[in-house]
């Protein structure tokens, strides 16, 4: 439960930060370039430190490392308020922190991923990471919308705080307790670094899952496209940015409290393929709505869809994962979240930039549309998993 808490606050105030630093941006360029650049300068780094923050999370206290990122993410926020009231918030200033926030979240979400199953019995891992999403998820929902919300009477005030829900989950996480002994020392070598890419490249199941997350958020991804989307096409302003960025986590929330209750349990590949298309179809509706309603209402179900896609694949990854590796294919994972995630951002920015910000989101919602087709046919033994955890020879 302080696992719960710390990341319900930290999730809540990043969303807050990036619901602000992206309004900010766009109000300070225009650009939908920018916005995508954002997304780019965050994955760069979390794709070089990938493999090294693996190799630590393996060796060192979990729950201390997760601490630490809050730390210098209440760091980040203390910046961005001293500047912003300082009148001196520059796009330079903004861009130069985005790779601040990659660099931790490369350390940030596989020592997340990897400290949940110390803390749980295995048999219940399904059920808790689907309430561990719903924290997740409301934490999603509240935090852009308190942000907009809080940004249009202050920026400096938002930043104020996440910088105080920055240092509650710092604290909280310090207060986790679990056994953890150090492993052997060992050299770090390219062979340990690469020790979870080789895990993963014989088990197909989990590649396939893994990649299948990778190309569709990649290219149905529409977050960097709100604040364009809410200002010239919706004619709505930070308040209904907010409510653009929550949508998706309001579907997300109320899908992981179905999964808690009701567990994917049987044609768990299958299932996943149809989320994944799902998602795809709900972006294509995001894409061609020009009423708020419907916008609201695509982005939940896409986020409904999505939290199947999640469940699905974080346990499929943590229960099939020693836990002597689990730090570096959790990184592994991580590395294909922030490609999806951050390189699916510039993505979408720059084929605004080329076709208009609509264009943009329709093409990604035809490319997901495809990707769950094809994925059928390219991993078999994911679309045929029945069973979400594979008995025990």
């Amino acid at each position: 439960m302080r696992l719960w808490w710390s990341r319900l606050a930290g999730v809540g105030a990043a969303q807050m930060l990036m619901v602000a630093l992206a309004w900010q941006l766009y109000a300070l360029t225009g650009s939908a370039l920018d916005l995508g650049l954002v997304g780019l300068l965050q994955f760069v780094p979390a794709a070089l430190l990938a493999l090294p923050a693996g190799h630590l999370v393996d060796r060192w206290h979990r729950a201390r490392i997760v601490a630490g990122c809050m730390a210098v993410l209440a760091v980040v926020a203390a910046l961005l308020g001293v500047a912003s009231a300082g009148g001196c918030a520059s796009r330079a200033l903004l861009l130069g922190l985005s790779v601040v926030l990659g660099a931790v979240r490369a350390f940030q979400l596989p020592a997340t991923q990897a400290l949940t199953p110390l803390l749980v019995p295995p048999a219940l891992l399904p059920r808790a990471l689907a309430f561990s999403s719903g924290g997740l998820q409301a934490a999603i929902v509240a935090g852009p919308a308190i942000g907009g919300l809080v940004y249009g009477l202050s920026a400096p005030a938002v930043y104020a705080l996440c910088l105080l829900l920055f240092a509650l989950a710092a604290a909280l996480t310090l207060a986790i307790r679990y056994e953890h002994a150090a492993p052997p020392r060992e050299p770090v070598t390219l062979d340990t670094l690469l020790a979870g890419v080789r895990f993963l490249r014989a088990q197909p199941v989990l590649l396939g899952a893994i990649a299948l997350d990778l190309f569709a958020v990649l290219l149905g991804g529409a977050t960097a496209l709100l604040p364009i989307i809410a200002r010239d096409v919706l004619h709505t302003g930070p308040w209904g940015l907010g409510l653009l960025r929550a949508a998706p986590a309001a579907g997300a929330l109320a899908m992981s409290l179905w999964l808690a209750r009701f567990p994917v349990d049987r044609r768990a590949g299958a299932r996943l393929l149809a989320a994944v298309a799902a998602y795809g179809a709900a972006t294509l509706v995001f894409g061609l709505s020009t009423a708020l309603w419907l916008s609201l209402l695509a982005l939940a179900v896409a986020g409904a869809a999505d939290m199947i896609s999640v469940v699905v694949r974080q346990t499929l990854v943590q229960l099939e994962t020693p836990d002597a590796m689990r730090g570096r294919v959790s990184a592994v994972n991580a590395l294909f979240i922030g490609a999806s995630n951050q390189l699916g951002e510039f993505r979408a920015g720059a084929m605004a930039a080329a076709i208009g910000a609509v264009g943009s989101v329709l093409v990604g919602g035809a490319g997901t549309l495809l990707v769950a087709l094809a994925w059928r046919r390219a991993f078999p033994a994911l679309a045929q998993r029945d069973a979400l955890v594979a008995p025990r020879r």
